[in-house]
């Protein structure tokens, strides 16, 4: 195995570590995903996956596939067991997924594609911090944690580095640094509720 493989093989571990107590606290109804946000997560890291393809990522590009089938077992059980409030943000952050989808596909301009997707998913994400703010143990915050490890690892996975391979997991790790945060200064903040 190549070190790349190695890695790629850690950060799918890592990635099966931080959903099976996510989806274990959906199951108990612990967690409360937002079906919209999972709906965009789904769409996104399928786009993100053919995107890190396309710019060389190789076995590096495995752990998105991973991820993406695992969003839309996510949107699932979000549909049975999470939240739904959906607002007008929310629409308009989906029809921005589906642009960056065309613009990929059909009019082949992938950087923008990238460039897209990825700030539309990490947008996307306001339901969840929306609701992360109101009611923060509605999350399992041990996801955002395995995450941050998980999207840094991935970008050391990827076998040729650039904006279309690299983007997406670099602004994740990001994004999952700030929601982490926010779980832990809300938790302080409200106190265990029972």
């Amino acid at each position: 195995m190549t070190f790349h493989s190695v890695l790629s093989v850690i950060v799918i571990i890592l990635t099966f570590l931080g959903y099976i107590p996510y989806i274990r606290d959906i199951l108990k109804g612990l967690t409360k995903p937002h079906a919209f946000t999972w709906f965009s997560v789904s769409i996104t890291a399928f786009v993100a996956y053919g995107l890190q393809v396309l710019g060389g990522a190789g076995v590096g590009a495995w752990p998105m596939l991973v991820i993406a089938i695992i969003g839309v077992t996510v949107f699932i059980l979000s549909l049975w067991k999470g939240t739904r409030d959906i607002r007008i943000s929310d629409a308009i952050l989906l029809v921005l997924s589906l642009i960056a989808l065309y613009l990929w596909i059909v009019v082949r301009q992938p950087i923008w594609s990238v460039l897209l997707i990825t700030s539309s998913e990490i947008l996307a994400f306001v339901p969840t911090i929306r609701k992360s703010w109101k009611d923060p143990y509605s999350e399992t915050a041990s996801l955002y944690q395995i995450s941050i490890v998980r999207h840094g690892l991935s970008i050391l996975a990827l076998e040729k580095i650039n904006i279309l391979t690299a983007l997406y997991p670099a602004a994740w790790a990001i994004t999952n640094a700030a929601i982490t945060l926010i779980l832990f200064i809300r938790r302080k903040d409200v106190g265990k509720s029972s």
